[in-house]
């Protein structure tokens, strides 16, 4: 049974990274809204242990902005600049996409910086709990986790419940607890990063570097 808790999910995100491109910054009418577009990459490097060597992967993230935050913040900004965005997951209906929907953005001159790709989130589990086995022989578990969060939209200028689903990955000794003691309608806490499937959509998914379970 879905309980309270539920209603009012945790879904933040924190992306630092450089722009691919220049914003695509337009306005809209009723109410008058600048409403930007951009592209960011972050970076993420590791230790292979089976090459015994370093490996670095890019991520790159699609991130709306609405509002005043536009002209504060992105209005000049170029390609390969220092972006700093947070926001929350949204599924845009107009482009068929997963996609960061940033609540405050800055922006810092060219150049190379360490990367940040941080998500923060709570839900509830609603799919099945299924253990997989990678191509190098790594065990985990993948499962869908409901997100129902309270945002305010500029647009409406009314708070609203955005209600989303994104796959959630959970490695090692983590993956087996959640395979034994985990059910439908449990809720998750999940600390992570921002990861993206190799399908046509390119869709979000939560690489996890901590969970929490919280029985219902």
């Amino acid at each position: 049974m879905t309980n309270h808790l539920s209603q009012n999910h945790l879904c933040s995100v924190t992306l630092l990274g450089n722009l691919v491109a220049k914003p695509d910054i337009r306005y809209q009418a009723n109410p008058v809204l600048a409403v930007a577009e951009l592209v960011l990459a972050t970076h993420s490097r590791w230790f292979d242990k089976t090459s015994q060597q370093f490996k670095e992967w890019t991520s790159y993230h699609t991130v709306k902005v609405i509002g005043d935050i536009v002209d504060r913040s992105l209005i000049h900004s170029q390609k390969g600049d220092v972006i700093l965005v947070q926001g929350y997951l949204l599924n845009s209906k107009k482009a068929n996409r997963e996609i960061l929907h940033a609540t405050y953005a800055q922006t810092f001159a060219k150049g190379y910086a360490q990367s940040i790709n941080q998500v923060h989130m709570s839900g509830e589990i609603s799919s099945d709990i299924n253990l997989v086995l990678t191509e190098n022989n790594k065990e985990l578990v993948a499962l869908n986790l409901t997100v129902n969060n309270l945002v305010y939209s500029p647009i409406t200028q009314q708070t609203q419940n955005i209600s989303i689903e994104r796959s959630v990955h959970i490695w090692g000794k983590q993956a087996h607890y959640i395979k034994d003691k985990a059910e439908l309608g449990d809720q998750l806490v999940v600390d992570g990063r921002l990861s993206y499937l190799n399908d046509s959509k390119k869709s979000q998914f939560i690489d996890s570097h901590q969970v929490i379970l919280l029985k219902h």
